[in-house]
C-alpha cells in the first residue's frame, strides 16, 4: 500500500470523499491544504505533466465559471503564474504517491492505487446545486514530509 500527499481544499466534500476511497483501499492519505502550500511554479508544474493547460484549472472556479479567465487560452507560464496568485484555479486534487504526481482524481497514479473502485465520477462536486462552497478559514502552511 502507498503512502499519498493528498492535497486538498479545506472543508471540500468532493475531497474528503476521494480521501475515504484512498484510505479504503488500505493507502496512508497525508492530507495538506493546497491552499496554504507555499508552491513555487516548479513544484506546482509538477503536478499537470504532459496534460493540456486547459486541464490545469479546476472548471468550479468561481472565476473559471463566470468567464473571467478562459483556460484554454493561457499558455503555461501564464496558467501557473494564475494558480499561484489564485489557489482555487487549480485542480484538485493533487497527489503524490510512488513518485508519481497528477491534478484531478481521474489520472495515474490514482486510476493504479484504486483499481476498479473508480467506476464512479469521483470528480464531480458533491454540491453541484448548492451555492459555492464556503470560504476555507487560513492555515498555516503545514512542513513537507
Amino acid at each position: 500500500m502507498a503512502t499519498i500527499l493528498f492535497y486538498e481544499k479545506p472543508g471540500c466534500a468532493t475531497n474528503a470523499r476521494q480521501k475515504r476511497m484512498l484510505e479504503a483501499a488500505g493507502h496512508t492519505v497525508i492530507a495538506k491544504s493546497l491552499l496554504a502550500e507555499p508552491w513555487s511554479a516548479e513544484a506546482l508544474r509538477g503536478f499537470f505533466g504532459s496534460t493540456p493547460v486547459a486541464t490545469w484549472f479546476n472548471p468550479a472556479a468561481p472565476r473559471i465559471k463566470s468567464g473571467e479567465i478562459a483556460p484554454g487560452e493561457l499558455d503555461a507560464a501564464s496558467a501557473i503564474a494564475l494558480m499561484l496568485s489564485d489557489p482555487l484555479l487549480i485542480r484538485r486534487p493533487l497527489v503524490e504517491a510512488d513518485g508519481q504526481r497528477c491534478a484531478g482524481f481521474d489520472r495515474e497514479p490514482v486510476i493504479s492505487l484504486l483499481g476498479n473502485s473508480l467506476g464512479q465520477n469521483v470528480e464531480a462536486c458533491s454540491r453541484p446545486e448548492a451555492t459555492p462552497c464556503p470560504a476555507p478559514h487560513p492555515q498555516p502552511a503545514s512542513p513537507s514530509p
